[in-house]
């Protein structure tokens, strides 16, 4: 069976995670992706957080399956040549360097577009064009200036970030849908065309609801859904919101039976407006159904804090699994804590693909994430990452240089 990109070409220019996460979500999907490394050296996350010596590390293997890698000295005038060779061959370029740094490599807009004029060039920057542009931004900075950091965590703490990486892998995800959305529109126009995620603005796409909370509170002056309702003060800006729900639907994390040893014994718990009823009688309040105090969703929002605490009360008495099935009979939304050991080993989730054993070379079998996205005709098989320069002969087989040439690149140390 094809693969949905099959026959698209990708050089490949990212380094530790935001662009790998890019590419790697491309090759998914049957792209060929070239990545070029600096040889002995390759990509930085090669040798960051080891836990085998001497292997690559699980930062770099876990964002970089399904490539192939050459080595390549693009400062030496030979190895240009071969630069300016994948360029003219490949549809997409991808890089998250540092601002500027492609230009002064020698490969400007305006050269690229010289060798390959359907060549896409595709770049993860910390922002956009405006005060910072130059700056260099690492996941914890572009989730601040994004304004998740801001909204993250309770008010009566510091601002928190969060452990999911939506300043890296996030924007890595907003740039593969750039890419394959510039290739779809090349098909109408021939022509490339540049793609820019910046850090800051993918967070901000993410937190898109508190942009729309900090408009309401402007013209309300309060957020009733959040739990500084009716007790505390509003300020100017939207505040932490602890783990209130972000959609309207009132939402707490309560504890669970086994908490006092178990730091993941909780569960998400919604009260929905519609399975009200079923909640009064699962928690055995079935006098709140009626009461005039709780029987509407506008009038629960003045007392979420103590019906939060009477739902614990029987979330206390049960695990987090035996919750989840009985409010699952009720329609009830929530949903269990769920450790990352939990995850690794949640059978469900290998037989879908989500979570995926793969076998290295030299560290051996080791676990990680598939392609969250699936699709009925381009299934996705996860191979293991590349080896630095394994595939360097290859490639330029591939590109025409003979045995004799490539044995001349090797003595420049060019590759």
């Amino acid at each position: 069976m094809s693969k949905a990109l099959d026959g698209v070409r990708i050089l490949d220019f990212t380094h530790v995670q935001s662009g790998p996460t890019c590419t790697q979500l491309l090759a998914w999907f049957g792209a060929d992706v070239i990545k070029v490394e600096r040889a002995g050296e390759g990509d930085a996350t090669r040798g960051q957080l080891r836990d085998i010596p001497d292997a690559d590390s699980l930062y770099f293997t876990m964002l970089n399956h399904n490539k192939r890698s050459v080595t390549l000295d693009t400062k030496k005038p030979s190895g240009k040549r071969v630069l300016e060779t994948l360029i003219k061959t490949c549809d997409v370029l991808v890089e998250n360097f540092a601002p500027g740094a492609l230009d002064r490599m020698g490969f400007t807009w305006e050269r690229i577009q010289e060798l390959n004029p359907k060549m896409i060039v595709a770049s993860v920057k910390g922002f956009g064009p405006g005060p910072y542009e130059d700056c260099k931004v690492y996941e914890n900075v572009a989730q601040c200036a994004g304004g998740a950091a801001s909204t993250t965590g309770f008010d009566d703490g510091p601002p928190m970030v969060t452990g999911a990486q939506i300043g890296d892998s996030g924007t890595g995800l907003h740039l593969a849908l750039g890419i394959v959305t510039a290739l779809y529109q090349r098909n109408t126009t021939g022509r490339g065309q540049k793609v820019l995620a910046p850090m800051q603005d993918a967070v901000l796409n993410l937190c898109r609801v508190k942009l729309r909370d900090q408009q309401r509170l402007e013209r309300t002056h309060v957020l009733k859904e959040y739990p500084q309702y009716p007790d505390s003060h509003f300020g100017d800006a939207v505040p932490r919101a602890g783990n209130a729900s972000g959609g309207g639907q009132p939402g707490w994390i309560l504890k669970c039976k086994g908490w006092e040893t178990d730091p993941n014994a909780y569960i998400y718990f919604i009260t929905q407006g519609p399975v009200w009823p079923a909640v009064c009688k699962v928690i055995g309040e079935e006098g709140w159904i009626d009461d005039e105090a709780y029987a509407t969703p506008a009038a629960r929002l003045l007392h979420l804090k103590p019906i939060f605490k009477r739902i614990e009360q029987w979330t206390m008495s049960k695990t987090k699994f035996e919750a989840m099935e009985i409010l699952n009979q009720y329609d009830i939304p929530c949903g269990p804590i769920l450790s990352m050991k939990e995850i690794a080993h949640d059978e469900s989730l290998r037989r879908s693909g989500t979570i995926v054993e793969v076998d290295h070379p030299v560290r051996g079998k080791y676990l990680t994430v598939g392609n969250p996205i699936k699709m009925s005709d381009s299934p996705t098989e996860v191979t293991r990452s590349p080896l630095l320069g394994e595939h360097t002969e290859e490639v330029l087989s591939e590109l025409g240089y003979g045995a004799a040439d490539i044995a001349a690149l090797r003595a420049e140390k060019v590759i």
